[in-house]
């Protein structure tokens, strides 16, 4: 079966609807059949995104981007200071 990606607007709706299906009475694996998801991934997405609003979860996937490219800058400027702090100690 191929992975799906969702988007964070898409899982915020899903959660919602799936909310909706249990709070009618359904189980929580009968609603996430009907939603056409696991129960695992029902679980992981409502303990990342449960009580978010599309655009704070809009917002969380940008700043999660933000901070792995911050991440790689940071790795990337310890390599380079790394490297010139050998050169100027003679160690090459």
């Amino acid at each position: 079966m191929p992975k799906k990606c969702f988007s964070a607007e898409q899982i915020v709706i899903l959660l919602r609807q799936i909310e909706v299906l249990i709070s009618q009475g359904k189980g929580a694996p009968m609603a996430c059949r009907e939603a056409g998801i696991s129960q695992q991934s029902y679980y992981r997405w409502r303990r990342e995104y449960g009580g978010l609003e599309l655009d704070q979860a809009r917002r969380l996937k940008d700043l999660e981007k933000e901070n792995a490219r911050l991440k790689r800058l940071v790795a990337d400027l310890s390599l380079d200071k790394q490297v010139l702090k050998d050169i100027a100690s003679g160690n090459l």
